[in-house]
């Protein structure tokens, strides 16, 4: 059954209950940003961070750290939280994420089935290549301002969207 929203104001968030919980997580060095061309999964072939499902039992931090490990084979350090994202998609699916970022790691990047690493310039980042949302609050994470997204998106199209950044 396909939805028919058009716009963000006509979803109840506050009583909006996602199907799926995730994270993202970027390594953002002083004039570089570490990300991922997504091989499988929701997101297959764009360019995103290391992120996924919070498994049961795990705190968000705990699945942000373990998802990069899996995906890229390093252990995220010196995270910090940066914001949230609720998805509903008009195909049914809704999902929460939350967004850290770290300032170093540790251990050895590799590709995996899953993803394979690439380095960006912070000053060119390939925002045709990612999701419609990432160039509306990756800039607002980037100057570390909390921030808090509410997206529609119709397959890989967003339909609407809002973002909070006064966040208090």
């Amino acid at each position: 059954m396909k939805l028919s929203f058009s716009s963000v104001s006509e979803i109840d968030w506050p009583s909006w209950e996602p199907q799926q919980r995730a994270t993202l997580l970027f390594v953002i060095e002083p004039e570089r940003m570490l990300l991922i061309h997504k091989k499988r999964g929701l997101g297959a072939g764009k360019i995103n961070a290391p992120g996924g499902r919070i498994e049961p039992g795990e705190t968000p931090i705990q699945a942000a750290a373990r998802e990069t490990q899996e995906e890229i084979g390093i252990e995220p350090l010196n995270v910090a939280f940066c914001g949230e994202l609720s998805f509903q998609f008009l195909d049914g699916l809704s999902l929460y994420c939350q967004v850290f970022r770290a300032s170093s790691y540790r251990g050895l990047l590799r590709e995996t089935d899953e993803a394979t690493p690439l380095w960006v310039p912070l000053d060119n980042i390939p925002y045709d290549h990612m999701w419609q949302d990432d160039r509306l609050w990756v800039p607002i994470m980037l100057k570390k301002q909390p921030f808090q997204g509410f997206f529609i998106f119709d397959d890989h199209r967003m339909v609407d969207h809002y973002l909070k950044t006064n966040l208090s």
